[in-house]
């Protein structure tokens, strides 16, 4: 079995080097635009020209990140990027939205494609759909047991990455709007504020939204034997000091060396650091947050960390054939694949000691301040010739210039035939938008004639309800769906799909899979993050029968969007902010305490619903509802009311009113309709 690379994060040019001289045998880093942590210093043109640069003549690989959801209107910017990105001759990019997939995959084929942890891999079905998309890696969730992260592994042949240190948000990754919604600042669009950072409470546990760092440093031989080709480390927002210990840590840990665990807890943890997804134990000892004595603790190891990185690290092994004649001397390096040879000055008659292989060697071997080191030397000396010390340094310094230089020349990768059309809508639009609802439970359904379509949780549905409903009836897929949970949810879709069912309503893109799977027809959820006209054409491809946008557009790029798969958006409802495995209430207070009407103050104490997916993972829903009853909804096919917690007798007066497109004088948001998101 190969032993899995580390992988580190570069979030600018001193954590680049700190991660190639600790030991990362890749590292990842954004361009100015369109990666998750768009505040990072991250690397333009020229400076990213010089990373892959540096980086490949020490033989190691560069991934860029151009993970964010991308709206129409950057198209032609997201195309001079990937052209950047290629014409450097990085090894792969990681991607979120489908549009970059379809980008790179027509227009650079050969540079590598890895699916973002934005894309929320999870489960199996997820897995295998990007697999059969056109990704060569995928990242897999940090909400994962390694149980699940073996079964996950088994079930593809591409290569599999997971996070071993560094953060754990809140939610999954892809699945978080808390930061979009509360503040304008989109981690979809690599601008996360970290609002679950802040005090929110539950019961008498502050900080109910903010876990502590997760450290697998400890497991990876397990991680390796599970499946595991690359272990990630997280943090491009973090000081060089950070990148150094943790790269260190893993390469000590590779290697079966004990790590200074301390100094890794120093420089960064939140209340220390935790494996409980790995281990499956999902309590209250997983949370914590940035305390006083985390903020001060950093100080005492700066320096020492600093030091590890502090030099050039002999990375590439070199094999060196010295010659030395009547007429000249010669010094040829190899790294095994690339070949350069200096020229010395005439060697001279010795009037005392003939230069011998094992003086040669001595001065020749001195590589130090190189990324270089000598695996193998071999010599051939004329006898009684001598050659001054520093006219060997000469030759080795030029061989070795020229070498590193050699090594970090770009590779382009060769540009095919491929552009973004230009967004146009290839059908017309209903005159009047189709009224869908979804429904938490079934006793809450109502106004049954004013929807064209009912949305459902697969487990609220049964076989009377299928007669009664039929056609209209579709049934909501869990966001999130674990291994541990799979089995039983597939045998009771098929068992649905047997009795009547005919659609699924999906916000992972594991639902197309299984939808597809089960032969039934599937319904993008705005989960899906479909924000430009590109993904929507490659999920149509994908046999998608309708998509409801993701509600972080704005209304006018939303009607401008192009294609011919009907679309709409959430008109009303309390919007899921953020999807969670470790519930914080079950956590502090329990399950029998909850009665699944539990309530997450924040530090304003404004009120937040959470909704609990049965037991599986939950929901925290905003703390008022969008509502855009009486905005024009023309150019959509439908718009959807996404009840939650609402009684029945309520559901049929927001029915009404929507109907009438009436206004409401209650407490409600717009969203992000009518608002520029950064």
């Amino acid at each position: 079995m190969q032993t899995p690379e580390i992988l580190a994060p570069a979030g600018g040019e001193e954590q680049l080097l700190a991660a190639v001289r600790c030991g990362a045998d890749a590292v990842y880093l954004g361009g100015q635009n369109f990666n998750a942590r768009r505040n990072a210093a991250n690397f333009a043109e020229t400076s990213l020209t010089k990373a892959v640069s540096y980086c490949h003549a020490r033989g190691v690989k560069v991934y860029v990140a151009v993970n964010t959801i991308v709206m129409d209107s950057e198209m032609s910017a997201l195309e001079e990027e990937a052209d950047q990105i290629a014409e450097v001759g990085a090894d792969a990019v990681i991607i979120q939205d489908m549009a970059v997939l379809r980008l790179f995959h027509n227009r650079y084929p050969t540079l590598k494609r890895f699916a973002s942890t934005q894309t929320a891999v999870h489960n199996i079905d997820g897995a295998r759909f990007l697999e059969s998309v056109g990704f060569d890696s995928i990242v897999l969730a940090r909400e994962l047991s390694l149980d699940e992260i073996a079964a996950i592994c088994a079930s593809v042949s591409i290569q599999k990455e997971a996070f071993i240190h560094g953060a754990h948000c809140m939610s999954v990754s892809g699945a978080c709007y808390l930061s979009a919604m509360l503040g304008g600042r989109s981690g979809n669009r690599g601008l996360c504020a970290q609002p679950c950072r802040l005090n929110w409470t539950s019961g008498d546990h502050p900080y109910a939204l903010s876990l502590k760092d997760m450290s697998l440093i400890t497991h990876l031989s397990e991680l390796a034997d599970a499946g595991i080709n690359s272990f990630k480390i997280e943090g491009r927002m973090k000081r060089p000091e950070y990148v150094a210990a943790a790269t260190a840590a893993c390469k000590l840990a590779l290697t079966g060396k004990s790590y200074d665990a301390e100094a890794l807890r120093a420089v960064f943890s939140r209340s220390g650091f935790t494996d409980g997804y790995l281990k499956g134990q999902r309590s209250a000892e997983m949370f914590g947050y940035r305390t006083k004595e985390d903020v001060t603790g950093a100080d005492g190891v700066l320096s020492s960390l600093a030091a590890l990185y502090r030099n050039e690290t002999p990375l590439v092994p070199i094999d060196l054939v010295f010659s030395l004649d009547k007429s000249a001397a010669s010094l040829t390096v190899s790294d095994g694949v690339l070949e350069v040879t200096a020229q010395g000055s005439a060697p001279e008659r010795a009037n005392h000691r003939a230069l011998d292989q094992e003086s040669a060697k001595k001065n020749l071997e001195k590589t130090g301040g190189t990324p270089f080191f000598v695996r193998s030397f071999r010599s051939e000396i004329a006898e009684g010739l001598t050659l001054p010390i520093s006219a060997l340094n000469a030759m080795r310094r030029d061989a070795l210039d020229e070498l590193l230089e050699l090594r970090g020349q770009p590779t382009p990768h060769k540009k095919h035939d491929f552009d973004f059309a230009a967004p146009a809508r290839d059908r017309s639009p209903r005159e009047t938008p189709a009224l869908w609802a979804r429904f938490h439970q079934k006793e809450q359904i109502a106004c049954m004639d004013s929807f064209e379509k009912i949305i459902l949780p697969a487990e609220e549905i049964d076989a009377p309800l299928l007669a009664r409903l039929g056609e209209k009836l579709i049934a909501q897929l869990p966001t999130v769906l674990f291994p541990e949970d799979e089995p039983a949810f597939d045998a009771r879709l098929e068992a649905l799909a047997k009795a009547g069912l005919i659609s699924v309503w999906a916000n992972n893109v594991y639902g197309i899979s299984l939808g597809r799977r089960l032969g039934l027809a599937v319904h993008g959820g705005f989960g899906l993050n479909l924000s430009n006209t590109e993904a929507l054409a490659f999920h149509e491809a994908q046999g998608l029968n309708s998509a409801t946008l993701s509600f972080e557009l704005s209304m006018n790029a939303i009607k401008a969007l192009g294609g011919s798969i009907p679309r709409g958006v959430l008109s009303y409802g309390y919007l899921p902010l953020m999807h969670v495995r470790n519930c914080p209430i079950k956590a502090s207070i329990g399950c029998a305490a909850c009665g699944q009407k539990g309530i997450l103050p924040d530090r304003m104490q404004v009120r937040f619903a959470v909704e609990c997916d049965h037991y599986r993972s939950v929901a925290l829903l905003n703390s008022v509802p969008l509502d855009i009853a009486k905005r024009n909804m023309r150019g959509l096919d439908f718009q959807m009311l996404y009840f939650t917690r609402e009684r029945a007798h309520e559901i049929e007066m927001i029915a009404k009113r929507f109907l009438a497109a009436e206004k409401t004088d209650e407490p409600h948001t717009t969203g992000l309709y009518y608002k520029t998101l950064l």
